[in-house]
């Protein structure tokens, strides 16, 4: 049985998350978990709080399993543009310059690697 969670509208843009999220997909959770948390890229402490609410959310389905019998793993992970802040910045002679600042929105399915 899978479990989701969710993080929304995280401050950072998408393509800098995603180099970090395209690692740890079908990664088994203990390496995943290892692997985020010694990471130097500031994008891996929320993902890594995310990966440990999605256990707890599978472990709470599944009253009773343990996490290193099951096999855990990261079965999909997908990581969306969300809302964007536009700024303006000024600039020479009475003009500005745009600044946009993105966020995203991440999302992580586990399952068991029989599944």
């Amino acid at each position: 049985m899978e479990a989701v969670a969710r993080l929304r509208n995280y401050p950072t843009s998408p393509r800098k998350m995603r180099l970090i999220a395209d690692v740890i997909r079908g990664m088994e959770v203990n390496k995943a978990l290892d692997f985020l948390k010694f990471n130097a890229q500031h994008n891996s402490t929320p993902l890594g709080k995310l990966l440990k609410s999605a256990i707890a959310n599978w472990e709470q389905k599944n009253e009773g399993a343990d996490v290193a019998e099951a096999n855990l793993i990261v079965k999909t992970i997908m990581v969306d543009g969300a809302r964007t802040i536009k700024r303006m910045l000024p600039a020479p002679q009475g003009r500005a310059y745009r600044i946009v600042k993105r966020s995203n929105h991440v999302t992580i399915i586990v399952d068991t690697k029989n599944n």
